[in-house]
């Protein structure tokens, strides 16, 4: 098992509506793998996910630092959608993909990372929803489950949450 020791990644949430596997999977991955997990979301309330999952987010989008992160993971869910048009989503994912480090989605989250302008020329993949979204910002999107394209990681959905955490794993211990 490759360690994390000392990593710190932001997860960000949906405030409601998040897929539950897709935090979980790849949080209980990273956590294992000894990185330190804090959750950002657009609100501090307690925020409930598709499948019944309550999570209360540590901090506000708004008031992240990229630096004081080795990561960040966009979750999917159709809460996500709030995040595709969101300048202060874009300008953190932006922030994480310039200085290099892990920039992350699942689901339909990729399109977040599509609409910051990080996927043109990347390989990519998303939910079938979200495909239009990427291929209309020059993502080159593929049919795996889960991509990695430099720092660059993108899964599909639900049943692909556990890869993706084993990728995340994996990217973040070359970082």
């Amino acid at each position: 098992m490759k360690s994390l020791s000392g990593k710190r990644i932001l997860m960000a949430i949906a405030k409601s509506k998040f897929r539950d596997e897709e935090y979980l999977e790849p949080r209980k991955a990273l956590e294992d793998a000894g990185a330190v997990i804090t959750v950002a979301s657009s609100s501090l309330n307690l925020s409930e996910g598709m499948l019944g999952l309550k999570v209360k987010p540590d901090v506000l989008i708004g008031n992240v630092k990229e630096a004081d992160f080795d990561g960040i993971v966009f979750v999917g869910g159709g809460g996500a959608k709030e995040y595709f048009d969101d300048p202060v989503a874009h300008t953190l994912a932006r922030s994480f993909f310039e200085h290099g480090k892990l920039t992350s989605a699942i689901c339909i989250a990729p399109a977040t990372l599509a609409n910051a302008g990080l996927l043109k020329g990347k390989k990519a993949t998303a939910f079938p929803s979200s495909v239009a979204i990427l291929k209309s910002h020059g993502a080159i999107v593929t049919g795996e489950p889960v991509i990695v394209d430099g720092t660059v990681v993108t899964a599909v959905g639900p049943e692909a949450a556990k890869q993706f955490g084993e990728k995340l794993v994996e990217v973040l211990s070359g970082i």
